[in-house]
């Protein structure tokens, strides 16, 4: 009875959050509907198949293609799986925040929103690169030096305007720039057609050529990871019990789709030439089989998916920020929102600051430390999500992973290992960046608990300790 009365205490508390006058202001705004919400989602994780030619020169045509038909099932729909659940039960701006402060406390809450946080942000650095690589090839001006950066930032202080304009403009704009960066892939795929020869797909890697397993597996985790990131809007959705589960599928089957297809046409239809396959190939490949128009389409596409991708992410950055103030966990001034188009501007001032400041790092290890830091982070929420089933049994689920607890265990224990496996290939600056990631955090939290709202310094919200005082046995 216990775990049922908490359960219920839960449920109302998520219905009753305390706000900002700002933030109550949303419920007068229109709400994120699905299709928009679905190409969110679609950035989030892919953005198409722009990243995933390093899968082909690291392993060979099969293994690629094996790996972005079976890695969705070992990896992706599971962590959709558990998004779906977790989002719905408790539909609040900050996602995981949430879940892992439910699951373990406000320090473990805050714990994996800082983690989550930065490599989202580092995440947005590495979008802002890949675009100027794109740009570059157009405007060589901006290969190297001050140039480079330059464009570097004002890219970044343009696409977070546009983030500030509000949820529902971005929304109906990832609609646009999905479309337009998939029909380039829609072209290839329809002209590479009597060319294909099925034989090709199933080519290891040529002679003297060594698979590079660490290359290839970081590459799908890469281009299939994040589906989690959607839900720190849960609370910006027109009526997430039903939309998130159908969103998450749609967006799952796209992205899929996405990889796939592009990669069947372009394998299928050309011979194998193993050195050439590095990021940016796919538009050659459309050289080579339908002419330079079609190559410039593709370039197009490539920035148009990264601007979408910048978008998707940055949303979720900055309304993690406001949920995690809603929590508790940072002062309420970042639960403020916009009066003119109910943004939270302090998130997405502080989200893009970040990303300026970083985008000066090299590329690779952008990468290496945006996995390394969302490992960390998923570790802690598949802890989450099987505390949560183990001591809420009862609570109710709009959505449920159909399994229990023996079989949610084996569901997780796959990705899990992946994760550890990630990790393991972190060098030197990944493992210092890190590690003073998680100090830093550590100590933010010990202050904010122990000086910042004991003195009064900085207001904020109560809620989370209340919760935490509740009896879970």
């Amino acid at each position: 009875m216990g775990d049922s009365n908490y359960s219920q205490q839960l449920l109302d508390h998520q219905e009753t959050l305390p706000t900002t006058k700002a933030a109550s202001a949303s419920q007068n705004h229109k709400k994120l509907s699905i299709i928009p919400f679905i190409f969110l989602i679609y950035f989030e994780v892919s953005g198409g198949a722009y990243g995933a030619e390093a899968a082909v020169g690291a392993a060979g045509p099969l293994c690629s293609i094996l790996g972005f038909l079976i890695f969705p099932f070992l990896w992706s729909i599971p962590e959709a799986l558990i998004t779906a659940e977790l989002a719905t039960t408790f539909p609040g701006n900050g996602g995981y925040v949430i879940w892992a402060h439910q699951a373990f406390g406000p320090f473990w809450g805050s714990l994996i929103g800082s983690w989550k946080f930065l490599s989202g942000v580092i995440n947005l650095a590495s979008c802002s690169v890949l675009c100027i690589e794109y740009i570059k090839l157009v405007l060589p001006l901006f290969s190297c030096g001050a140039s480079r950066y330059f464009a570097v930032v004002s890219l970044a202080l343009v696409l977070s305007f546009l983030n500030y304009t509000g949820l529902v403009v971005v929304g109906y704009t990832a609609i646009l720039l999905g479309i337009f960066s998939l029909v380039p892939f829609i072209l290839l795929a329809l002209i590479s057609i009597p060319n294909i020869d099925p034989s090709r797909w199933i080519s290891l890697n040529e002679d003297r050529v060594k698979t590079d397993w660490s290359l290839f597996f970081n590459t799908l985790f890469w281009n299939l990871n994040f589906w989690d990131n959607a839900s720190s809007l849960a609370g910006e959705v027109d009526r997430p019990q039903k939309t998130f589960p159908k969103a998450l599928f749609s967006a799952g089957l796209l992205t899929c789709l996405a990889y796939l297809v592009p990669l069947l046409a372009a394998t299928g239809a050309i011979p194998l030439k193993q050195e050439n396959w590095v990021n940016g190939y796919f538009a050659d490949v459309a050289q080579l089989i339908a002419g330079k128009s079609l190559m410039i389409f593709l370039e197009i596409g490539a920035v148009l998916s990264s601007i979408g991708f910048y978008e998707a992410q940055l949303t979720s950055c900055a309304y993690q920020l406001l949920g995690m103030a809603d929590l508790g966990v940072l002062p309420q001034c970042f639960s403020v929102r916009s009066k003119w188009f109910n943004t939270p501007w302090l998130g997405i001032l502080v989200s893009t600051l970040i990303t300026v400041a970083v985008s000066s790092m090299n590329f690779a290890d952008l990468i290496s430390s945006i996995n390394f830091l969302y490992s960390l982070a998923m570790l802690l929420e598949f802890a989450s999500f099987l505390w949560l089933r183990r001591k809420l049994p009862m609570m109710e689920r709009p959505f449920r992973v159909p399994l229990e607890l023996p079989g949610l265990i084996m569901m997780c224990l796959i990705p899990s290992g992946f994760l550890v496996y990630i990790m393991s290939l972190a060098n030197g600056t990944v493992l210092l960046v890190s590690s003073v990631v998680s100090a830093l955090t550590i100590l933010w939290y010990f202050m904010t608990n122990h000086f910042c709202k004991s003195n009064m310094w900085n207001h904020f919200n109560n809620v989370g300790p209340k919760l935490m005082d509740q009896d879970l046995d």
